[in-house]
């Protein structure tokens, strides 16, 4: 086993290690182009995820006109 302190750290936490506040970090990693700005590699693959938009039914019927454009925007958005 090996002993870890959790640190919860909000903003770039990729600076951590090259200020020497950790030894390594737990990140979401898309193109791995901040990784390799900051000098950093991926260690390990944890999981695979993805992003979940998640709208109250009721909000949907009552504030259609406000919401159904941010849904429009992130359809756009993943189609390109």
């Amino acid at each position: 086993g090996v002993h870890v302190d959790l640190i919860k750290l909000y903003g770039s936490m990729e600076l951590a290690p090259l200020v020497g506040l950790s030894d390594a970090i737990v990140d979401l990693v898309s193109s791995g182009g901040t990784l390799k700005a900051n000098h950093l590699k991926a260690v390990e693959h944890i999981a695979d995820i993805s992003s979940r938009l998640v709208v109250n039914q009721a909000a949907l019927k009552l504030k259609h006109d406000v919401i159904q454009p941010i849904l429009d925007a992130f359809a756009g958005a993943i189609r390109k």
